[in-house]
């Protein structure tokens, strides 16, 4: 059949129907349409992509280290706050945390890196309050932003719990009647159990609030919100005994290596050759291993003078009572300590960290009582002995003598600071002026053949605080005065003068001194001779004053 028959039959039209239109030829190759053909800027688009992909991800890595750096120099930072006696209470975390911490690098660590006390996290909040937890609080967060590592993120939001626990202390938040009833109880339960068991106990309760059984959703819940705190504490506590075993490991090493050093420093003086004196010549005398010859051979000198023989007449003795003698030696030592030339028994973290095989819950009990210790210390820092040092190197004049008059402080409680920095007793060299008083009454009865006794006329008091962690506050000093005593009042017998305490207060780590000193009325002139000064300047506070002259 015809082609435009067949279009005409099944209604179409048909492309031979038109004369005018062109003849269509079914052999023929149609040419590809503008819509099929590829587009001119397909390849360039897609090296922009890749390029695009490049690009972000060479900006991912760099944010990335960018990142790690200031992570790692924020660790560092606190490091060194600590080192310093600078701290805040983050630095505290964070020191904590590098000790465990599996991305340290052990490169950047330097000799003074474990020197830092063993401190128990939770004791860090204690004693801040609501502004400071806020601002704990936000540097955790920041902290929280930066780490990567899975462990380090778990410290960090368990730190961020103790411390919204803390604030929520400070700042109650009113509950039902119902849930406070029930609250100790709840909290009772749930402190007795281990992490593993709060970790179990957890995944129950949140069963136990997606079931559709009847609940009480509110007692739940708050049984909940109360197990990720103890969740937390009990995170915290694995975290201090880490802390202690990695910080008892370390100790262990250096022993172990100080006592490989002692042995081998013994061996090369058994081998080698020993110089002993003998009455003024030096010889040596070789030690051989095979034959058991004593360390230091017989010498004569080495024998003590014999006293069965009577001492000479002009050397002997006075005998002593034997209480007087005692007095004497418990006065010479009050003395030497006062001035500062004893040597304090310092904390040390190695007599704490010992080890404990037995079973691990008293190993925990054992490991979690090991605090920071807060025990009083004299401050014996390297600073401090150098400034104490350039101080006593000035001497005294002919009217001065160094003065110890310090007086016990009888505080009730402890400092607030006390659990975050160990408290310290400042050192000092003070001096203390004495002269005549010439009035009318001492012209009359002595005179410059025979003087009267000398009087106290004034004091410099040089404490040293090396070390203060508010460095832009200056300490202080107040007079007390004992027995409902005013100023200008004299409670003295006739002949003796009124005393009264003079109070040093700085803040931490230092604890405040007293001094008894004379109360009299100090001339506050700025003249060259009566050398009134009170500054604090590079950690030395410095009071220098005289008392008026009172003409009689």
């Amino acid at each position: 059949m015809h082609p435009g028959r067949r279009a005409m039959i099944s209604g179409q039209s048909s492309r031979e129907g038109d004369i005018k239109a062109p003849r269509y030829d079914t052999n023929r190759v149609s040419k590809a349409t503008r819509q099929n053909l590829p587009s001119k800027n397909f390849s360039s688009n897609r090296t922009s992509r890749i390029n695009q992909s490049i690009e972000d991800e060479q900006t991912r890595k760099w944010v990335l280290e960018e990142d790690n750096f200031v992570l790692k120099q924020a660790k560092k930072k606190s490091e060194i706050r600590v080192r310093e006696g600078r701290a805040k209470a983050i630095d505290w975390l964070a020191v904590i945390l590098r000790v465990i911490d599996p991305d340290r690098d052990l490169l950047d660590d330097d000799e003074e890196e474990f020197e830092h006390d063993a401190i128990d996290p939770q004791s860090v909040f204690e004693y801040l309050d609501d502004a400071q937890l806020a601002e704990l609080d936000k540097d955790i967060s920041s902290y929280l932003a930066l780490e990567k590592n899975k462990t380090n993120l778990e410290y960090w939001k368990t730190m961020q719990i103790i411390c919204n626990d803390w604030r929520q202390k400070i700042n109650p938040v009113h509950e039902g009647r119902a849930i406070g009833s029930v609250a100790s109880d709840v909290d009772k339960l749930l402190g007795s159990k281990t992490y593993d068991q709060l970790v179990d106990l957890e995944q129950k309760i949140r069963d136990k609030l997606r079931s559709d059984e009847p609940i009480d959703i509110d007692y739940w819940d708050h049984m909940l919100r109360s197990l990720l705190l103890w969740k937390a504490k009990a995170k915290l506590k694995n975290v201090y005994q880490s802390v202690l075993e990695s910080r008892f490991i370390i100790v262990q090493k250096q022993r172990k290596e100080d006592a490989e050093k002692a042995r081998t420093k013994l061996l090369m003086l058994l081998k080698g050759s020993i110089p002993i004196i003998d009455r003024g010549k030096q010889a040596n005398i070789q030690v051989s291993q095979t034959q058991h010859q004593p360390l230091f051979p017989y010498s004569k000198i080495y024998d003590p003078k014999s006293s069965s023989f009577p001492a000479n007449k002009g050397t002997q003795e006075d005998s002593v009572d034997e209480n007087v003698f005692i007095k004497k030696i418990i006065d010479e030592r009050e003395k030497i300590l006062n001035m500062g030339h004893a040597t304090s028994h310092i904390f040390s973290a190695e007599k704490k960290l010992l080890p404990n095989n037995k079973a691990s819950t008293a190993r925990n009990n054992n490991l979690t009582s090991l605090k920071c210790s807060t025990t009083t210390t004299d401050d014996y820092s390297q600073t401090t002995t150098a400034l104490y040092d350039r101080e006593v190197a000035r001497g005294i004049d002919e009217d001065e003598e160094i003065f110890t008059g310090e007086e016990a402080i009888t505080t009730v409680a402890k400092p607030q600071w006390a659990d975050k920095y160990r408290p310290r007793k400042p050192r000092y060299f003070n001096r203390v002026q004495m002269g005549y008083e010439w009035n009318k009454y001492n012209q009359t009865h002595y005179d410059h053949d025979n003087p009267p006794p000398k009087v106290v006329q004034g004091y410099k008091f040089n404490i040293f605080y090396p070390d203060l962690i508010e460095k832009a506050k200056a300490p202080t000093f107040k007079i007390i005065r004992e027995n409902g005593r005013k100023r200008g009042m004299s409670f003295a017998p006739a002949g003796e003068e009124d005393t009264c305490l003079i109070r040093f207060i700085a803040g931490p780590p230092y604890e405040d001194i007293a001094f008894r000193i004379v109360d009299k009325e100090w001339d506050y002139s700025a003249k060259r001779d009566r050398g009134f000064r009170s500054s604090f300047d590079k950690g030395i506070l410095q009071l220098h004053f005289q008392y008026k002259k009172v003409c009689l």
